[in-house]
This record gives structure tokens, sequence and C-alpha cells, in this order.
């Protein structure tokens, strides 16, 4: 066997393409097909399968509807209040419902943030929309998104009121619970106990703190400084709310893992909705089918838009890697940009990677041009590692 070239088995190469979204240029769809064109385009009998993954952020939605789920759209409430047409996925009664596609950033126009008022009303909306639809087992993938409100108004959306000292309905958005007396989770939606609900996250941050959700990320949706630190309050006041409401393990939770995800929509889902928390991307691994699309694969090709030190710690390609390397498989990554020392990539469990910008170093160039220059290194890769 010549150096770089795959040990086959029966001497016949298989590869399984399962790759991420190139954030901003390439879905995770495209990219298997660019990756699949430029690998017949040197290797043309070389059997090919693909498998888009995503780790419970945007795209996760899109993901299951590549793997063969439904796509089912809804009207429900933006992040500003008005209204937005919302996707979720349903196969056999499990649903792939993806809170970006509710209450996320692309939801704002460009340039407008509101890190206090934005909410996560209709979070709430979808899942109860995909509870109509008979699904029980719920896969709630959060990240992307506008709001920093804990998930109070997803909860809101299911039944459970939050009230001022006067007994009214406190305001959307995580600002408007700095005037919050009472939490009462009693009318929530019946269907939820019966429902398994996981919270497919990559973010382990607590919910309040110097690691929790408005510090590290609020930035990320406009906050200033000083929002930060009304959001970090208005969190903390709503954390003991909710004790008063349900007991210690409120308190507990605030930090757990997940607890701090998506503007600390995964606290509400792990206190109002008794979510439990798993890693997104074997989440996904397991709704996608990937054991059986990993068996007979001698080769996987995994990516996403910038392998960097993200990457290591929960997102979609270390998760391939990690489940291919278990069965002794080879991984090879495309990337657009890459960050990583080959070292970095080999305890990862990825042989090698190919980044667009090796092929082209104007990033803007690099993003517009993103499927041909995929295509390009996938020719690589087939020739690199198939012939």
């Amino acid at each position: 066997m010549t150096d770089g070239a795959v040990e086959t088995v029966g001497g016949s190469a298989r590869v399984l393409i399962a790759a991420d979204k190139f954030k901003g240029s390439l879905t995770a769809v495209e990219v298997a097909q660019r990756v699949t064109a430029g690998l017949h385009s040197v290797a043309p009998g070389v059997p090919v399968e693909t498998l888009p993954v995503a780790d419970g952020g945007d795209g996760t939605v899109a993901a299951a509807v590549a793997a063969g789920f439904e796509r089912r759209e809804v009207r429900v409430t933006g992040p500003l209040g008005d209204t937005v047409t919302a996707a979720y996925a349903l196969r056999d009664g499990t649903a792939v419902v993806e809170m970006a596609e509710a209450s996320g950033l692309q939801h704002l126009p460009e340039g407008v943030f509101a890190p206090l008022t934005a909410t996560t009303y209709g979070s709430g909306e979808l899942l109860g929309a995909a509870l109509d639809a008979g699904a029980r087992s719920l896969v709630f993938g959060v990240g992307g998104s506008a709001t920093t409100d804990g998930g109070a108004g997803m909860l809101s959306a299911l039944g459970a009121r939050f009230l001022d000292a006067d007994g009214q309905p406190v305001a959307p958005g995580g600002g408007g619970l700095l005037e919050l007396a009472t939490a009462d989770l009693s009318g929530l939606d019946p269907r939820l106990a019966d429902a398994d609900i996981v919270l497919a996250s990559d973010v382990d941050n607590p919910l309040t703190g110097p690691k929790g959700a408005p510090a590290v990320y609020g930035p990320q949706k406009g906050a200033t400084p000083e929002d930060v630190a009304t959001l970090d309050a208005a969190l903390t006041r709503y954390a003991k709310a909710l004790e008063a409401a349900v007991g210690p393990r409120a308190a507990h939770l605030a930090y757990a893992p997940g607890a701090g995800a998506a503007g600390g929509i995964g606290y509400g889902a792990l206190v109002g909705l008794g979510a439990r928390f798993r890693p997104g991307i074997e989440v996904m691994l397991d709704v996608l089918g990937f054991t059986r699309a990993l068996a007979g694969a001698t080769l996987v090709i995994t990516g996403e838009g910038s392998l960097d030190e993200q990457t290591l710690h929960g997102k979609a390609p270390a998760g391939v890697a990690a489940a291919a390397r278990a069965r002794n498989i080879e991984v090879i990554a495309v990337c657009g940009r890459l960050s990583l020392p080959p070292e970095a990539l080999g305890r990862a469990g990825i042989r090698r990677a190919y980044p667009l910008s090796g092929l082209e170093p104007d990033p803007a160039v690099c993003i517009a041009e993103a499927g041909p220059l995929l295509e390009r290194l996938a020719a690589d890769i087939a020739r690199d590692f198939l012939i």
C-alpha cells in the first residue's frame, strides 16, 4: 500500500461523507454534494454515501430532513415578537426541534439586536407543534439564539406563568425577568411529562456568573457590559423564582451542563421540560443513523467551516471522528479555515485536513467560491487516498 492510501476491505474503498455546514457559504447537504462530485471526478467507481450531520445548532433540522425525516413548517413568534416561519423534523414519533428556527439570530434584521427583550416564546410554540403532531420523543437542539431569557418565553408558550409583584406577566426577554416575583409551572402542557426530551448542545456553561450565558454569549447578541450585568441579575432572580416553585433541584440545575446554552434556554428545558442533557453531536449521530451508515465504510470525510480549538469540544467533526476511530476507520476533514496543528488533529482522530484556504488565501473568495474550491479539494483527497 502506498503512503496515504486507504487500506480497504476486500480491496474496495467505500466512502462516507459526514460533514457539517460551512457556515455562511454551504449547507451540510451542499458540502456532501460538492465532495461527492470532486471524489467522482477522479475515482468515478468508488461508492460514496452521504450523511449530512449537525451538532444541535443551526442546520440540525436540515440534517434530519436529509436523513429521511419529514420537514414540517409552522408559524410562530419570532425573537422580536413578530411572526416567523419555523421548521422542525418528524419521523416515527421522534421530532428534531431546533430553537434557532424560531428564536435564532437569523430572524433579526442585519445589524439589529435585542439582548434585553428578545424572547424564546416561539421555541415553545415549535415544541408544542411537535407534540401536536404526535411526537413523544423530542431532540431539542439549541444554539444560534438571539435570546437571553433563560427559556422563560419558551415555558410561557407551553403554559407556565411568570408574574411580577402585582401578579401581572413580566415583559418578554431577559430584561423583563428583573421584575419577576413568582414562577408558576403548574399550567405546563401535561404532554411534556410523558415525553422524552433530550437537550442537545455542545455548551457546558452555567446559567450565570463569569462563565454564564450573559457574560460569555451576551456580547455576541449585542449586549453591552451594562446589559450583561442586567441579564445576569435577571437570570439569577429567575433561578431563585424557579427554586421557590419546584424546589432545590432548580438551584442545582443552574450549574448543570447545558444550562447556559442558547441564552439559558437549556436551563429552562432542564427545569421546566424535564429534559436530559446530551452532547449535541452524540444525539444527532444516533438520530441520523450514523452507526448504520458507518458499516462498511473504509474512509470517512467530515468537516465544517472552521476547524479550530472549538471543534475539539463537541463539534460535529470531533464527534464523527471519535465514532469512526472506535471502528478503526480512517477520517479526513475538509474545512474553510484550519487553525489546528497536525498533532491536535491526530489526537481527535483526524488523519489529515484539507482547508479551502490552502487553495485560495482570500477569505472572501473562499466564501464566494466555496463549492468549486471544495470540489478541487475532494479531487485531491481522491488522488491521495483512493487511487
